[in-house]
């Protein structure tokens, strides 16, 4: 938890392919240390895209948020790989398109989403990419992730509770009510899922 596998602007040395735990990509404001996530990876993908698509560093950042284990493969070898096979580049390529997908989904959940709806598609996308249904977040994590002030997401937070969908302790947040979540995703669900499911046939949801 918390270790930063891609720093921004900086070489790329590695790419991971993870088991379980689930990462977030950040972008950086520069000279204001403004911070949102673009998008985050769990067991259905890889970092380093960058490097798949011919580049050696990205502008963004990439930190596991949620903890577990991924393989890892130097740059070079992942693209001495890729040379040598036209499978594995095209495989890869797919992933780099859905990952795409998803960064503009949530651009589009930032720009138009009220913070309930973004949250909801948060909580959604990390339940998909975890084995159970207790989710290890903070109030802080979740404001950064968001781009909100901690005080909305915890405001948030208590009306989706409410409602039944979910329950939150310290430093926990249990889905109770999957399907009444993906309703007050308010449509900013769903899209980038369905075209991983389309394109390379994975459900990021699966029962371990």
């Amino acid at each position: 938890m918390r270790q930063r596998l891609e720093s921004a602007n900086r070489k790329i040395k590695h790419a991971y392919f993870f088991d379980c735990g689930i990462a977030s990509v950040v972008a950086t404001g520069q000279g204001n240390h403004r911070q949102a996530e673009v998008a985050v990876v769990g067991r259905e993908g890889m970092t380093g895209l960058a490097v798949v698509l011919g580049a050696e560093r990205s502008p963004n950042e990439t930190v596991m948020q949620v903890e577990g284990v991924a393989r890892c493969i130097a740059a070079g070898d992942l693209r001495d790989a890729m040379s040598e096979n036209g499978s594995l580049t095209a495989f890869l390529m797919k992933y780099a398109h859905v990952f795409s997908v998803q960064a503009g989904d949530t651009a589009l959940a930032n720009a138009q989403g009220k913070i309930e709806e973004r949250l909801a598609r948060w909580l959604l996308m990390a339940h998909d990419r975890s084995p159970g249904d207790s989710l290890r977040l903070t109030h802080d994590f979740l404001a950064l992730m968001l781009g909100v002030r901690r005080a909305g997401v915890t405001i948030a937070l208590h009306r989706l509770e409410s409602e039944g969908l979910i329950s939150t302790a310290r430093g926990t947040i249990l889905i109770i009510d999957r399907a009444g979540l993906e309703q007050s995703a308010g449509g900013f669900y769903g899209a980038p899922e369905r075209e991983l499911n389309a394109i390379l046939e994975i459900r990021p949801r699966r029962d371990n």
